[in-house]
């Protein structure tokens, strides 16, 4: 019995097997993995074959879409800033007076450094991040710009705070986001050598359990200078 189905010749272009679409090349992901490797080793210790194992990509790849390992590394520390800030900065943003602000920025910021709900590495990538000044000059500045970011905003609270009465007019708000900053730093390093949550939390709730003392000695301080 004859098929009514004709098979055209092997060699035609219609019998060959359609062709799969090159598998695409997901950048945010690589991003992703790239971010949380220079989370874990810093800047330095990270290899461009590290880099390349990890992102899943060839070295022509990670050049042709990020350009250099400088420009990759910056990416991923504004990456790292815009996916994780809120772990750290939300319930500051959203806390009553000062000081609860400033709790709330150093309690969260311990959830975050011990890897939070979401497995995450420990430590802050952008405090303990470390380049070497010589032919890395830009990624130096931009790793000091962020950390001045964390720095502005909490003055910015404090400043604030003033304006609503809730510190004396006179308080140096500079010295006071510079303590909690300083204090939050330590915590990073902390984290880093294996400290864990309950630590952190201990470090957040001593450092402030004298806020009113802390902020009466910067304003006498300030008065002294003055």
């Amino acid at each position: 019995m004859q098929n009514d189905i004709s098979v055209p010749p092997a060699n035609s272009p219609s019998a060959r097997p359609p062709r799969g679409r090159p598998r695409e090349f997901d950048r945010q992901a690589a991003l992703a993995a790239a971010t949380r490797l220079f989370w874990i080793k810093g800047y330095e210790a990270t290899s461009i074959t590290d880099l390349t194992e990890v992102m899943g990509i060839g070295t022509k790849s990670l050049y042709a879409a990020f350009s250099s390992k400088d420009a990759l590394y910056a990416e991923a520390l504004k990456y790292y800033y815009t996916t994780y800030e809120g772990l750290v900065w939300t319930r500051f943003r959203a806390a009553s007076t000062a000081r609860k602000a400033a709790l709330a920025f150093l309690q969260d910021s311990a959830i975050a450094m011990t890897g939070g709900d979401l497995d995450l590495p420990h430590g802050c990538m952008a405090t303990l991040a470390a380049v070497g000044s010589e032919g890395h000059s830009e990624l130096g500045d931009l790793m000091r710009a962020t950390r001045a970011g964390g720095f502005d905003i909490l003055k910015a609270r404090f400043d604030r705070a003033k304006i609503d009465g809730d510190l004396k007019a006179t308080a140096d708000t500079t010295k006071l986001a510079r303590f909690v900053q300083t204090v939050q730093s330590g915590m990073a390093i902390r984290a880093r050598d294996g400290a864990d949550r309950a630590e952190l939390h201990a470090v957040a709730e001593l450092a402030l359990s004298g806020w009113d003392n802390i902020t009466r000695t910067i304003e006498q301080r300030m008065q002294g200078d003055a």
